[in-house]
């Protein structure tokens, strides 16, 4: 019986933080990071205050987690996103543009973005940047299977459309529009490198 117990309480347990950091997950995606109080996520979750305190020891282990967690959902999204594309350096490019500009269009990369921003930074942005460059992780080894000798300067490189289409988008561009303007600049960018090798020679 005590064994049944103790399974039950860290049961609870997990759920209880889980919901903790669904609520400030939520909180983030609304772009403002300043609102994930331990008071509004505890309201949120229907928990006292204080009972927070239990699973994070602060505001920036909580926010520092919620990033944690997020990042290989982040990066498995690009993954499928990559394994589905065709085997060209454009359609592999393609791919990884599309996917990160649709978490920007379901408002994913505001968690990351909010966290960046948010008051006690240091250590937030650490995580964020960890998250960032684990996005460019499957361009990256895409772009080493292709040939290119130097696939990590290229990535960030092409990661920079992306950065720039987040900006137009966050201030009311149209998403269809800059989605397909991003993808053929990102394209016609890897097209002016010297040629890489396709996978049919």
């Amino acid at each position: 019986m005590p064994k049944i117990h103790a399974a039950t309480v860290a049961d609870h347990r997990s759920r209880q933080r889980a919901a903790l950091l669904d609520a400030a997950r939520a909180l983030l995606a609304e772009g403002d990071a300043s609102k994930v109080t331990f008071a509004e996520v505890a309201r949120r979750t229907g928990l006292a205050r204080n009972s927070v305190y239990k699973y994070f020891p602060d505001r920036a282990h909580l926010l520092t987690e919620v990033v944690r967690e997020a990042a290989p959902h982040w990066t498995e999204r690009i993954r499928t996103a990559l394994a589905a594309a065709g085997d060209s350096p454009e359609d592999r490019v393609a791919a990884h543009v599309t996917a990160q500009l649709e978490m920007v269009r379901d408002g994913e990369h505001r968690i990351a973005r909010a966290t960046a921003d948010a008051q006690d930074a240091a250590a937030l942005r650490a995580g964020a940047e960890a998250a960032h460059r684990a996005l460019l992780d499957p361009l990256v080894g895409a772009l080493a299977e292709l040939g290119d000798d130097a696939p990590l300067m290229t990535a960030r490189l092409l990661q920079g459309f992306v950065n720039a289409a987040t900006t137009a988008l966050e201030s009311g561009a149209d998403y269809a529009a800059v989605a397909d303007r991003t993808v053929r600049l990102a394209v016609a960018a890897l097209r002016g490198l010297a040629p890489l090798p396709r996978a049919d020679r």
